[in-house]
């Protein structure tokens, strides 16, 4: 087996639930009502990091379609389907395109806002710091000030 490239993905993503690797943009999908076995499924235009299966005939609720299986380039789960043959003329819009199975895919969204709430904590933490300590350098000035005022009169 070769060298495994993986394409990062900016923006909001979809990826593997088992490893991680990106999928596929938010913007690509074209459709939230697709169904599978377990439950709902996602059509995208454009997935990436996968290997395709051999083409085999399914019969799906919507007819007849020649499919591949679609897998995780990284851990080698299966993650959905992409279509390649539709037998029916209605159906022929999803020629080419993927199918992912929503629970073997996690929304990394979750993590982008993660990060970025860190980030936007850890440097308002840093102006808190910056702002607390200037302050208590002053308070620190001021009483400084006083107890010189203070000892020049009692030396007075």
């Amino acid at each position: 087996m070769g060298r495994v490239f993986v394409v990062d993905l900016d923006g909001r993503s979809y990826g593997c639930r088992y490893c991680n690797t990106p999928l596929a943009l938010a913007h690509n999908i074209l459709s939230r009502n697709f169904n599978c076995s377990q439950g709902r499924a996602y059509l995208f235009s454009k997935v990436v990091n996968i290997t395709l299966g051999t083409p085999v005939e399914r019969v799906m609720i919507s007819g007849l379609h020649t499919v591949e299986d679609i897998f995780c380039c990284c851990c080698g789960q299966l993650l959905g389907w992409k279509y390649v043959l539709a037998y029916e003329k209605n159906e022929a819009y999803k020629e080419g395109k993927f199918v992912l199975e929503r629970w073997r895919i996690v929304d990394n969204v979750e993590e982008e806002l993660e990060l970025n709430l860190d980030a936007q904590a850890g440097s308002q933490g840093s102006q808190a710091t910056s702002q607390a300590d200037s302050q208590a350098g002053s308070q620190v000035d001021s009483q400084a000030d006083s107890l010189a005022g203070s000892s020049d009169t009692e030396n007075a």
